[in-house]
């Protein structure tokens, strides 16, 4: 009787596709291939990550893996999951250095974060984050056509950040803290004279100036 039992559970076993030790390889690394692509050309996303994650788990040393490594990560981004596709960016640049597509890699890291730039009162991490990406294209990668695309976006990054400067500024200038303003307004004309605000940080700045030089209480 155990016997019988034992040769059951055997058979159970071998007819369920092996499911205890993982998923069964139902397509070939090219099916696999194939099928990401249509799924990401028709803008099915989820089902094109699903499809390359097989793929990469499956065959992780198949001619198709790095293609695997730059489709989940422009997924994500298409997804707007770019917290995601900036750690598929960085591995697929980690993983593969020296590959044609790293300029590309690097430029849609900086795009992840250059999509969330927010308003100029809010916290400007994300635009100084897209700076700096985008800028590092420029000094790595200075012929690809990637510097090109990016040399718009840094424009609007500057200013962004310089319109916070300036709106923080006014904050500061406003509730009388002239010493604090005068620092933002500064960084304005110091570290971003080609924006649009420039002009109007000179002017408050004399203000500031002005300002400090009747006060007799010491601006904390």
């Amino acid at each position: 009787m155990k016997r019988l039992i034992t040769l059951c559970l055997i058979g159970f076993l071998l007819s369920s596709g092996c499911s205890l030790w993982g998923k069964k390889k139902e397509k070939s690394a090219e099916e696999l291939a194939t099928d990401g692509i249509k799924s990401f050309d028709g803008r099915n996303y989820k089902d094109s990550i699903a499809e390359f994650t097989n793929l990469k788990n499956w065959y992780p040393f198949s001619k198709y893996a790095i293609l695997a490594d730059l489709k989940i990560a422009d997924a994500h981004y298409h997804l707007k999951e770019y917290d995601e596709a900036i750690i598929a960016y960085s591995d697929f640049e980690n993983l593969h250095p020296r590959n044609d597509a790293v300029p590309e890699v690097i430029y849609k890291t900086g795009l992840c974060y250059y999509d969330r730039i927010d308003t100029i009162d809010r916290d400007q991490s994300n635009t100084l984050k897209a700076l700096n990406t985008f800028e590092r294209i420029i000094r790595q990668f200075p012929d690809s056509e990637y510097a090109e695309k990016c040399r718009e976006n840094i424009n609007t990054c500057l200013e962004t950040i310089a319109g916070h400067e300036m709106y923080v500024g006014k904050f500061y200038f406003k509730s009388e803290h002239y010493k604090a303003a005068k620092a933002r307004f500064e960084t304005v004309i110091f570290s971003y004279p080609k924006t649009h605000v420039y002009q109007e940080a000179l002017q408050y700045l004399e203000k500031c100036k002005t300002a400090l030089n009747q006060s007799q209480v010491p601006d904390n």
